[in-house]
């Protein structure tokens, strides 16, 4: 039996260890804001926060995230009020917005460690996050403006 807290509530998932947590979260528990992207841990359209930390759900086993903290895209915020999902709403960032899920999880993490991140920052820190439609200038944009949004506080909730 695998115990999850995910967005502040508990599953008991009689799941494989070995099951990779995005298929835990997407078809047992029921999320289906994590995409599956690469499966490869390559593109970042599966990215959450385990305690708090970004990673890669297509190959984190369910065994490593075991009585851990996740927090998934539905969990970042209750109504969207997020300041990233504001900003992401007010740049109109996506286009097809698959990977959107995974970018903002990523730049949650990098605001949270940097509030104030240059141009630089930004490109360093969503450089495993790939958006086949190319929408990464109005990425950068809307992280310049979550952290205005958020007053230059790290922005994790």
């Amino acid at each position: 039996m695998i115990s999850l807290t995910v967005n502040q509530k508990t599953y008991q998932l009689d799941v494989d260890p070995e099951m990779p947590l995005l298929w835990a979260l997407r078809e047992v528990i029921g999320l289906t804001g994590t995409k599956f992207g690469c499966g490869v841990a390559q593109c970042g359209a599966c990215v959450v926060h385990l305690n708090g930390e970004a990673i890669r759900s297509c190959v984190t086993k369910c065994d490593r995230a075991n009585h851990q903290n996740i927090t998934t895209i539905e969990g970042l915020s209750m109504d969207n009020s997020h300041p990233l999902q504001l900003a992401w709403n007010e740049e109109n960032v996506p286009q097809c917005g698959y990977c959107h899920s995974g970018q903002i999880m990523s730049a949650a993490v990098l605001l949270r460690e940097n509030p104030n991140p240059t141009d630089r920052d930004i490109d360093d820190a969503m450089a495993g996050n790939i958006c086949r439609c190319g929408t990464y200038p109005r990425i950068r944009k809307a992280i310049h403006l979550a952290a205005k949004l958020n007053g230059g506080k790290g922005n994790e909730k």
